[in-house]
């Protein structure tokens, strides 16, 4: 048992000065006043940081130069994880963009057994597609983009929503029945790479569509005779919806409007590939080459591939450049991601019973400083020292 101390705690829906984060092996104790310590326990100095639940990000390709199409290994998952903490992520949905069903299958089973030990780093897998519309597939793999099939629906729905938390598809493309399904069985159906148009968007999330993917990216646009999938979102408040703040994806001034209409729906995701957390400058995604550069991942034609985005850096550009309060910002990449897949009972809070996963930034700057992953301090100190936790 150790007490995190002389930090602002964002709890996800207070800011405490002069308490004290209570963490006892995984999990938080509870919040306390500090003088209402005891002289007894271990105390880890916050430095005068910001405390906050540690990021949990719904959409990551890959990161730390692995992609996880490429190798669905548990390898991949542990260097996936330990890339994220450096940016404050302590959860993660490893995302499997469109592949042959025997890709679907290793991924569900990988996920499954991996979780038996660590549930709260992988929380369930996202399959994005392949379920799309060709019209909107990007970066996808047109090869393996395909209709409904009914024997790998059956799977997806024998491996449940413990396993596959998110399946991304075009509500267009796939009966409503089955969507039903879907949803019934707990996985969170999500509208994406899709040409739906307002009326087929309002179908979908009549029959459990319950989220977006990467809003205003590979979907119908909003317009004054064709709403289209992003007015339909926004007509819907009911409806979560990912994006992608990295200043390339969709412009500052929409994720502003976004904010204004969707408010806890909102939620930030990386969309991420292997350049994340490394010094790559090309890979392969979808069967295409993808270059990075600039803080971009486009493709020899110019299409976008993926993200090199980091959960900090989109909190970071949603204070800087869209004016969203660092509160918010926060709650977008832990509290708001918790709820939309149902985790928020144990996961995306600082509060006792919770799983004891923070992150520490500096509020000037919005940089990591810490993470505790786990109860665990996970990283070196900024003065090149292991932060020992001590008595005070």
């Amino acid at each position: 048992m150790y007490a995190l101390t002389n930090c602002t705690l964002y709890t996800g829906s207070q800011e405490l000065c002069n308490h004290a984060l209570v963490i006892e092996a995984d999990t938080i104790l509870d919040v306390v006043p500090e003088a209402r310590l005891g002289s007894d326990i271990e105390r880890l100095n916050g430095q005068g940081w910001v405390a906050a639940p540690g990021f949990i990000d719904l959409q990551l390709n890959g990161c730390g130069g692995v992609m996880f199409n490429d190798a669905i290994t548990a390898e991949t998952l542990e260097t996936m994880h330990r890339t994220n903490l450096k940016s404050g992520t302590t959860s993660f949905l490893p995302t499997l963009i469109t592949a042959p069903d025997a890709a679907m299958v290793a991924a569900m089973e990988l996920v499954e057994g991996y979780r038996r030990t660590h549930p709260h780093n992988v929380l369930g897998l996202h399959l994005e597609g392949p379920y799309l519309n060709p019209k909107r597939k990007g970066i996808h793999n047109g090869a393996y983009v395909r209709p409904v099939d009914d024997d790998m629906v059956a799977r997806i729905l024998k491996a449940g929503g413990e396993v596959v938390k998110i399946l991304t598809l075009a509500p267009e493309m796939v009966p409503p029945q089955t969507i039903q399904k879907l949803a019934a069985a707990g996985i969170l159906v999500s509208a994406g790479h899709t040409h739906a148009s307002f009326e087929e968007a309002a179908s979908g999330f009549e029959s459990g569509v319950g989220m977006v993917t990467h809003l205003f990216n590979a979907m119908t646009p909003w317009q004054g005779r064709q709403p289209g999938m992003v007015g339909a979102v926004f007509s819907h408040p009911d409806i979560y919806a990912g994006i992608i703040a990295d200043g390339h994806h969709v412009h500052y001034g929409s994720i502003r409007l976004a904010h204004k209409l969707k408010q806890d729906k909102l939620l930030l995701v990386t969309d991420a590939t292997p350049p994340a957390g490394t010094s790559m400058d090309a890979f392969i995604i979808g069967g295409q080459k993808v270059f990075y550069q600039d803080g971009k991942c486009v493709s020899i034609d110019g299409t976008l591939g993926g993200s090199a985005l980091t959960m900090v850096e989109a909190v970071r550009n949603c204070v800087r450049f869209v004016g969203i309060a660092l509160a918010e910002a926060l709650r977008m990449a832990s509290l708001y991601p918790a709820q939309a897949i149902g985790v928020d009972h144990h996961l995306g809070r600082l509060a006792p019973g919770y799983i004891a996963n923070v992150t520490l930034l500096d509020p000037a700057t919005v940089h990591i400083c810490q993470v505790i992953d786990r109860g665990q301090v996970s990283l070196p100190s900024p003065w090149g020292i292991r932060p020992v936790v001590s008595a005070e």
